[in-house]
């Protein structure tokens, strides 16, 4: 079974760090994108970072672009996205997804994660 699962999601105050990681699990991460989303509750899903298969290429929202970080390693078969200066409009789940080459249209991924919820609040 092919699927992702991510991690390090959590309670953390405003300017907190957290770690989210995904891991894939029955196929390797190698050759696929993984974008990362969010969804707070009540609102649309929305895109938060994109790191092409290579690492080679990362894009972010501007919500995020300074404060938040993607990296991967495919030894571990896991990425990750490093979150700094946490804010509590950052709250929402957060999910990771795979596929051929990053995309901003969250439909056209072909794995996902269970997501994970991160809270920022004093």
């Amino acid at each position: 079974q092919l699927h992702l699962v991510e991690s390090g999601g959590g309670l953390v105050q405003p300017g907190g760090s957290l770690r989210l990681s995904c891991a894939a699990s029955g196929f390797t991460l190698d050759y696929y994108a993984i974008g990362w989303f969010r969804q707070a509750a009540g609102k649309e899903r929305e895109g938060v970072s994109c790191i092409s298969s290579n690492g080679g290429s990362i894009n972010y929202s501007d919500s995020v672009k300074g404060r938040f970080t993607a990296s991967r390693d495919n030894a571990k078969n896991t990425v990750y996205l490093q979150m700094n200066s946490l804010k509590p409009e950052d709250t929402a789940v957060y999910y990771c997804a795979a596929r051929y080459g990053c995309s901003s249209w969250s439909a056209s991924y072909d794995y996902w994660g269970q997501g994970t919820q991160v809270t920022v609040s004093s």
